[in-house]
């Protein structure tokens, strides 16, 4: 009688090792996807990166660009006094209309 009891609760015993072996395996399955999912990720983290610098270089450009026009003081004079606006709008008004005042002006009122 212990002989068959001994058995029974040895089935029991392997069953629960293979439902840990079933567990063991999910989860290594997840990890093995989550890993094959990063690889992707980094691919987009650096094409962000990439996209990021040269957008950064871009306005860098533009605002090199920028600080070359020619400005002259009474037309900042000018834009402040008649616009009400802080000098430094006036400066970047003026130098992204090339330094046309009427330009300047109308996209002010516009605004």
């Amino acid at each position: 009688a212990s002989a068959s009891k001994k058995g029974a609760e040895a089935q029991p015993a392997a069953k629960k090792h293979d439902d840990g072996a079933a567990d063991l395996e999910r989860v290594t399955d997840y990890v093995e996807e989550i890993e094959g999912n990063t690889e992707g990720i980094e691919d987009l983290v650096s094409q962000l990166s990439t996209s990021r610098n040269q957008k950064a270089t871009e306005k860098a450009e533009r605002e090199r660009q920028l600080a070359r026009v020619a400005i002259s003081k009474e037309d900042i004079a000018l834009l402040m006094r008649e616009m009400e606006v802080t000098k430094a709008v006036a400066e970047r008004t003026l130098r992204l209309h090339d330094g046309n005042v009427v330009n300047a002006l109308t996209a002010l009122v516009n605004g």
